[in-house]
């Protein structure tokens, strides 16, 4: 079975997405990562990033708007292997 997987490109560090992270936000801020967020709901998009590679899975659409290269952690959990532009 393959592991979720975040891979950050500025640093290389590689962080495996665990049960008890319902969302990259709490990802990378149990990772000490600081990541601007308002709502945590997929709303304001003051979260949005840029997905490099891979694909997310979001459980309900997020209402703010996101081009194809971007994603919002605060409501997305990773397919796979993913690589983020912090």
């Amino acid at each position: 079975m393959s592991r979720d997987v975040v891979i950050l490109r500025s640093s290389g560090t590689r962080l495996e997405c665990a049960d008890d992270h319902p969302n990259l936000l709490t990802l990378l801020e149990a990772n000490n990562l600081c990541v601007e967020f308002q709502c945590r709901e997929g709303y304001c998009g003051s979260c949005r990033m840029r997905l490099l590679k891979g694909e997310v899975h979001y459980p309900q659409l997020p209402l703010a708007f996101v081009q194809p290269d971007e994603i919002l952690p605060c409501c997305c959990k990773a397919k796979g292997e993913i690589e983020l532009e912090l």
